[in-house]
């Protein structure tokens, strides 16, 4: 197949880490399967392709590329979504397709090449990355190109400004408009028919900030500090941490001081999956806390907190508790008193990503948000909205205990 002019720009690249920002239609997954068709023909190679869901790669990708390897396969695994065709020498090139939710089982194996499709809607992106598969290429020197249209400022933001930091990467960013093989009438009939913050983001490849943005008051350039920042922690009163437990999804521990003036330091972040109760128990001990927030749907790892002399605060859990959390976290925003250190990644990441239900705008004091990219903002919440003076406490304990007597009564009726 024959690259128009903005996908060959792409495909004639040689940074080791290529990362393209293009809206719909620009043709990014066309340009993914030659990508991966050069690869595995000119050498003895080990690929994969991964999208967010397995069903998302049968359907953009393994059609097209098994029709098209065809003519030189060796062998097709239908259920496992495997190719294994032949080079330009007479050898043999592994590919495969999987799902983001199941990188876990790359873990162990090595590429040459990594094609990421989709990468905005892929869940917990830097756990995956850095733990699973940028190891994958290190004993065969492997590359990676990175496929997204934007999605708010979440991950696929930072990654596309990698290349500021990080030679071996390279940026590029293409509109529908750059494919010459789509009517430009056809784009403008979309941008009439669609809000234009949407428009903007999904066919000019702008970043914008999500619709129903739970956390709107959160500002990088105002909220976010680093080590040269005029403004740094002072007047320490305590150091403070919230958990929230995790294995397969990733176990977060947020680090923050309070000072005498009430602001609130988030001076770091530990994310890391398949750690156990006692591996996590481990590092927040060697913190030395003053106080530490844990999620109390985790007794087991509260115990091996406790095992180790850790001071474990209590966090009370109701039907209120995430909206009532999330409008303190809010309102200490607006007055300018959390500043996130620039190395709480993750944490940033879901500050700009963490929404309500689609459809459900203007409902948002009678909606909790989508359960997605929380888990570093449940920790802040449990830390920032369980520090609080005791009658509040009290009040929510209060609220707790009228809960659990209406269920009691109500079971009673039954």
């Amino acid at each position: 197949m024959i690259l128009h002019h903005s996908q060959n720009k792409i495909a004639s690249s040689n940074a080791r880490f290529r990362v393209v920002n293009a809206g719909r239609r620009f043709g990014k997954t066309v340009l993914a399967c030659e990508e991966i068709k050069g690869v595995a023909l000119y050498k003895e190679a080990r690929i994969v392709y991964i999208s967010p869901t397995i069903q998302q790669s049968r359907d953009l990708m393994w059609q097209q590329l098994k029709s098209e390897l065809l003519p030189i396969t060796l062998k097709t695994n239908e259920s496992r979504l495997e190719l294994e065709v032949m080079n330009k020498d007479g050898k043999s090139s592994f590919i495969q397709l999987k799902g983001w939710e199941a990188i876990e089982t790359l873990r162990g194996q090595s590429f040459d090449f990594i094609v990421l499709d989709e990468v905005a809607s892929m869940r917990n992106f830097w756990v995956g990355w850095n733990e699973v598969l940028s190891p994958t290429l290190i004993d065969r020197k492997g590359h990676t190109m990175f496929i997204s249209t934007p999605k708010g400022f979440n991950h696929f933001y930072d990654l596309y400004n990698m290349h500021e930091k990080d030679k071996n990467y390279e940026s590029f960013h293409f509109t529908t408009y750059d494919n010459p093989n789509i009517p430009p009438e056809e784009i403008e009939r979309e941008k009439l028919s669609k809000p234009e913050n949407t428009f903007a983001q999904e066919y000019l490849g702008s970043f914008r900030k999500s619709e129903g943005l739970v956390y709107k008051e959160f500002r990088r350039d105002v909220h976010v500090y680093n080590d040269d920042s005029e403004k740094q922690p002072t007047n320490i009163i305590k150091r403070m941490a919230g958990i929230d437990f995790g294995f397969t999804n990733p176990t977060a521990i947020i680090r923050g001081s309070k000072g005498h003036d009430n602001d609130y330091w988030i001076t770091g972040e530990w994310y890391k999956t398949q750690k156990t109760d006692e591996q996590i128990a481990d590092v927040v001990s060697a913190y030395g806390f003053d106080e530490v927030y844990p999620d109390p749907e985790s007794p087991s790892a509260i115990a091996e907190l406790q095992k180790r002399n850790v001071y474990c605060k209590e966090v009370i859990k109701n039907k209120d508790s995430i909206k009532n959390g999330i409008n303190k976290i809010r309102a200490l925003f607006l007055q300018n008193k959390i500043h996130i250190h620039a190395s709480c990644t993750n944490l940033i990441n879901e500050l700009e990503t963490y929404s309500y239900p689609e459809g459900k705008v203007g409902r948002n004091d009678e909606e909790n948000p989508v359960k997605e990219h929380d888990h570093a903002l449940d920790a802040l919440r449990y830390m920032i909205f369980m520090d609080e003076p005791v009658n509040i406490r009290v009040q929510l304990q209060q609220e707790s205990n009228v809960s659990r007597n209406r269920e009691a009564r109500k079971s009673g009726y039954e």
